[in-house]
């Protein structure tokens, strides 16, 4: 055995690994190791783990519906929603959110922000216009599979089993778990065959997979809510798993999110007068309440206060980027009957029907509908973690992508061992990390604002650089 490479290991690696261990016991010592630069924090998370055990342990986390809330505060929004459905008649969700529980406090007003009555009618004018023109545009698709994302706790899927058209909805675990049984029990037994509801996150493309494993024929995917919620990252995410959908069932997306800003003035404008603008402001600071980040501040949702050719030009040329088209469906031409505009003056209701012919809802299908999609380069690693605590420092080690699935188990992770132990600073290995949602992001606000040293992350790779600059998180938490 050659004495340069004692058991085949390379004698410097050796020496180096000598010099480290003397670091860690010097910077153990003087209790400042969590304050070194990379690639050594990665070196001492190695070292450490190898003298002290692993503290987390994906199968035996516990997520209970609040945390899993807490992960997701937008999933709120979808109580607000199926409740402004039931105040402008529709008797399914009336009767989805009596089961619910859901009164106008708990469903319309968000943890900090209460709804102002004439703020609440300018969103159920809207809402209503949104949902039964969606749901018309759907229908006249012609696809034989529906498949709403996010579904929310709507009556979609009663609506679509009834007049026989197979219904798929998809959304967060912790919406389908309480959304579900109360859809299901309202829909007759001869039609619960066509209808299957599905928790996934959007951006990840394996559980989108598999919420429609078995479903043949085209789809007509829609989505109502979703993407001003989205970073530039998540939304080209998303769109990729919406081309890789098409591409293997055909069909078509339409969304009603692109446009919707565009949508909230012209309803306002005629409700309102001057005082619109003001009122869009309430509006939206309500919208941001349910998010860690700039409401409609993304490519494919058009800013109207910027030149709104321009937006719309730039949300085209995303699509493209992604492999998709878009064709416009203007909401005038398409959307039935509103009830709600009947609590306003009627010139008010005439001017918001005529201000419709000036926005559209969008049709999304593949830019070449002969070309295939190629996913040989996609990887889609699953989350786990390790974590090691000492002297008051929680070290985290990452990898594989960290979702709106997975995040409320870090969540609740942290919950525990931040109830068990006092937690000074949190040192966070992204050697590993392929992606992280804002779901994740937010979880790792909640711990950088409980510990008095804040968060560190190390080991970003591009992609997560790029996500935690688009965010704006690399102004918050130390990058190493």
């Amino acid at each position: 055995m050659s004495r340069d490479k004692p058991n085949g290991t390379d004698r410097n690696q050796l020496t180096n690994t000598y010099y480290l261990c003397i670091m860690y016991i010097y910077f153990e010592q003087q209790n400042i190791y969590a304050m070194m630069i990379s690639p050594v924090p990665t070196m001492l998370f190695a070292l450490k783990e190898d003298l002290m055990d692993n503290i987390f342990d994906l199968n035996n986390i516990s997520v209970d519906f609040d945390i899993m809330e807490r992960t997701n505060p937008v999933f709120n929004t979808a109580k607000m929603t199926v409740f402004q459905l039931s105040v402008s008649g529709n008797g399914y969700a009336a009767a989805i959110a009596e089961k619910l529980g859901l009164t106008y406090d708990n469903a319309q007003n968000s943890k900090s922000t209460e709804i102002p009555p004439e703020i609440a009618v300018l969103n159920n004018i809207i809402l209503e216009t949104r949902y039964k023109t969606m749901g018309a545009l759907a229908e006249k698709s012609g696809c034989p599979t529906e498949v709403d994302l996010p579904c929310g706790y709507t009556p979609r899927a009663i609506e679509f089993s009834n007049k026989g058209i197979r219904f798929v909805g998809i959304d967060l675990p912790a919406a389908i778990s309480e959304a579900e049984p109360v859809i299901t029990s309202l829909i007759s037994e001869d039609k619960r065959e066509l209808v299957r509801f599905a928790g996934a996150d959007a951006t990840n493309y394996e559980s989108l997979e598999k919420a429609l494993d078995g479903i043949d024929g085209e789809l007509c995917i829609t989505t109502e809510g979703l993407m001003m919620y989205f970073t530039d990252s998540e939304a080209g995410v998303f769109c990729d798993n919406i081309a890789r959908l098409l591409a293997g069932h055909g069909g078509c997306w339409i969304t009603a999110d692109p446009e919707i800003s565009l949508q909230y003035i012209l309803t306002a404008q005629p409700l309102f007068g001057e005082r619109f603008m003001e009122t869009m402001m309430k509006s939206k600071a309500v919208a941001d309440d349910k998010s860690d980040f700039n409401v409609g501040g993304q490519a494919l949702v058009i800013d109207v206060r910027s030149d709104v050719k321009s937006g719309m030009k730039k949300a085209m040329m995303f699509l493209a980027a992604h492999g998709l088209k878009a064709e416009r469906l203007i909401i005038s031409e398409n959307m039935p009957e509103i009830a709600t505009l009947s609590d306003v003056e009627p010139q008010a209701a005439e001017a918001i029907k005529a201000a419709m012919s000036m926005c559209a809802y969008w049709k999304i299908t593949l830019l070449d509908s002969s070309a295939g999609i190629d996913t040989s380069m996609v990887k889609s690693e699953v989350f786990d973690a390790k974590a090691i605590f000492a002297d008051g420092g929680l070290m985290l080690r990452m990898s594989g992508r960290v979702d709106s699935i997975n995040a409320p188990k870090l969540l609740a992770f942290w919950e525990k061992v931040s109830a068990d132990e006092k937690i000074n600073s949190v040192s966070i290995d992204c050697t590993g990390l392929d992606y992280i949602s804002s779901a994740g992001l937010r979880v790792i606000l909640i711990m950088h604002k409980a510990c008095p040293e804040g968060a560190t992350i190390s080991g970003a790779n591009d992609a997560i650089k790029e996500i935690l600059a688009q965010t704006g998180f690399d102004s918050i938490i130390t990058l190493v």
